[in-house]
């Protein structure tokens, strides 16, 4: 028997390194001699460079740059060849700042900017961007700063952003009005990053000749999306169909029994593209199993092709008891086996 497992993260919980570690230790309890194929998955946030080394190798680059608030910061990204694999979060992530710091007002892209200048001078040629849990609503401005000092940027590297976001750079589905909020933005500073994205978008428009303001993906990531697709020519691909397309991920589980997906809350949204979507999409004629912490619109997900949907916590558990690492992990591989236990009755 071959089982391949490819769980999200279970954020503020368990790493997707983890939960697959779970999942691996349920299957072994049931099936000894199977075989496990864990993979390592991200959507172009949290551990993205860290699966994107899973599957391909490379070395990991470490130098300080500036955070959000323009302090130095010790930050990570991906180098294999000529390939450079960028998790924004590791320099501009919203988690980098204390609740009260936060404020996309004054945050800036800068640090983001300072990686993509790093691994030119190493001769990356193809540099993947991933756009998750930015700090930022700066339109960018910041990234580009950190690297117009680098002549010919946009002519000789190949940029792809990885994100799932489809929202425009401005107005009411733009950047400013959907994600500041979550940035510690109030309604008036809403106001002033909208009308301060529009007028770069405008200047940046007038110097191009063309406007990237209103493509998908350009309200990524505070406007990073946007800066990116304007002044690099980037592609934009959705971050899981990215890795899952770059490890070959069809042709790993073309000979599985099963596959095995989760994230920490499924429910319809689930099927507008996240993480496990990608997974069961990939997946060819193999029947994918969806676990996750929490479980809604099981009915449509079973629709959408999922072969089951399992939720791992027992009815009644708390929250704070059902994110305790050691609670979710011992979930998790109970959950597993008896769901293989029960597929392959």
């Amino acid at each position: 028997m071959k089982v391949a497992i490819a769980i999200d993260s279970f954020k503020g919980c368990l790493t997707s390194k983890e939960a697959n570690q779970a999942a691996a230790d349920g299957i072994r309890s049931i099936q000894p001699d199977a075989e496990v194929l864990q993979v390592p998955v991200s959507d172009g946030g949290e551990g993205f460079i860290e699966a994107f080394r899973a599957a391909i190798g490379g070395q990991l680059i470490e130098l300080t740059v500036r955070d959000p608030l323009m302090r130095p910061v010790s930050a990570k990204y991906l180098l294999h060849d000529e390939l450079a694999v960028i998790e924004i979060a590791q320099a501009s992530g919203l988690m980098l700042l204390t609740q009260e710091e936060r404020n996309p007002m004054v945050a800036t892209s800068y640090g983001t900017g300072q990686l993509v200048a790093d691994a030119v001078r190493r001769g990356a040629e193809h540099i993947i961007v991933g756009l998750g849990g930015s700090a930022t609503s700066d339109a960018g401005i910041g990234m580009l700063q950190a690297i117009h000092n680098l002549q010919c940027i946009t002519h000789n590297i190949r940029f792809t952003i990885a994100s799932d976001v489809k929202n425009p750079l401005c107005g009411e589905n733009g950047a400013a009005h959907v994600f500041a909020p979550q940035k510690g933005a109030l309604p008036e500073m809403v106001l002033q990053l909208d009308k301060r994205a529009r007028k770069f978008a405008e200047v940046s428009a007038r110097h191009f000749g063309y406007d990237r303001s209103e493509s998908e993906g350009a309200g990524a990531a505070g406007g990073l999306g946007y800066a990116f697709l304007q002044y690099m020519d980037a592609d934009c691909k959705p971050g899981i169909e990215l890795l899952l397309d770059t490890i070959r991920f069809r042709e790993m589980v073309k000979d599985a029994d099963l596959v095995i997906t989760g994230e920490g809350s499924a429910d319809r949204q689930t099927l507008m593209g996240k993480l496990p979507m990608g997974i069961l999409q990939h997946s060819g004629d193999v029947p994918v199993c969806l676990i996750a912490g929490r479980i809604c619109n099981r009915e449509e997900l079973l629709k959408a092709g999922f072969a089951r949907v399992e939720c791992i916590n027992p009815e009644g558990i708390t929250l704070e008891e059902a994110m305790r690492k050691e609670v979710a992990t011992r979930n998790i591989s109970d959950t597993v086996g008896r769901l293989l236990a029960g597929f392959f009755r």
